[in-house]
């Protein structure tokens, strides 16, 4: 009880909140519906043949199958309306295939999402760490998915040729005796198949759920972001060239003072020069009045 005490206690159960963990639970119980309704399944149907002779009669004819569905080994015995006399006859079909690879698939996906979510809870830091472990689970998260498909669709086929095989009235085209009009054979219990129809069920929503999750585990794994890092936006701006920094915007505006406005340098003497040109910048002083009248 102290070790398990222990791990629930570094346990990050919070991940069960979270899309990535829910799903996997979900997974889990629902993949213990599919195999477990397939698995565990055993019907009956009962046939009545009502001979001329009523010595020879059989009201209660029960026919037993169940999983895996080889039918072909399900057996029966029938009168022959003929001296007491009986037949023993077998169903026709083999399902054993479509069925038992329904049941495995399911199994792996309870173990698997079972091993994933003691992960998610105890060891998450290492899952993510590289991203290794993500990416690991994406690629076993899509087989499954696919893997589902495959059984369901399988499985599908295989139950409605089941139903077809065990129908009594298909049964009853067996029987020697029921080719005779003086005899009279009729149906009594049909099957019930609701359990397997469930299954079925069952199997799509494991599809559902595993490709749902792919999104989920697709985020973890951090391809995302490596695409996402490739990829420039045309609209970003550019980084301006050297030249800007050295003339033009990364200059302070030499006709910027301290109050905001035009502040002239009155340092320096302006006007015609001796050549008879007038040479005045915006960094010069205009000429004084007495320059002026020297020039008159």
């Amino acid at each position: 009880m102290d070790v398990v005490n222990q791990l629930v206690a570094q346990g990050q159960f919070t991940i069960l909140k979270q899309p990535l963990g829910f799903i996997k639970a979900l997974q889990w119980i629902f993949a213990i519906f599919a195999f477990s309704t397939c698995g565990s399944y055993s019907g009956m149907f009962k046939m009545s043949v009502e001979c001329k002779n009523r010595s020879d009669s059989d009201l209660g004819i029960e026919v037993e199958f169940e999983y895996p569905f080889r039918l072909h080994q399900v057996y029966f015995d029938a009168p022959t309306c003929k001296g007491g006399n009986r037949e023993r006859l077998f169903l026709v079909g083999d399902y054993s295939s479509s069925a038992e690879f329904f049941v495995t698939i399911g199994v792996f996906s309870f173990l698997y999402s079972m091993a994933a979510l003691s992960v998610y809870c105890f060891i998450l830091e290492k899952y993510r760490e590289n991203n290794k472990g993500a990416q690991t689970d994406f690629v076993v998260t899509a087989v499954f998915a696919f893997m589902w498909l495959v059984s369901s669709c399988a499985w599908a086929k295989g139950l409605s040729d089941v139903k077809t095989a065990t129908d009594p009235e298909r049964v009853i085209t067996l029987i020697a005796a029921c080719d005779e009009p003086e005899n009279r054979c009729r149906e009594v219990y049909d099957p019930k198949v609701s359990g397997l129809n469930t299954s079925v069920a069952f199997g799509f929503i494991n599809l559902i759920l595993w490709v749902g999750n792919l999104w989920f585990v697709f985020k973890e794994t951090g391809w995302m972001a490596a695409f996402a890092g490739t990829y420039v936006p045309s609209q970003e701006k550019q980084p301006a060239p050297d030249s800007f920094g050295q003339g033009g915007y990364g200059q302070q505006d030499p006709y910027a003072g301290s109050q905001g406005g035009y502040q002239p340098d009155y340092g320096q003497q302006g006007g015609y020069n001796e050549d008879g040109g007038y040479s005045q910048g915006y960094e010069q002083q205009p000429t004084s009045y007495s320059n002026q009248m020297e020039i008159l």
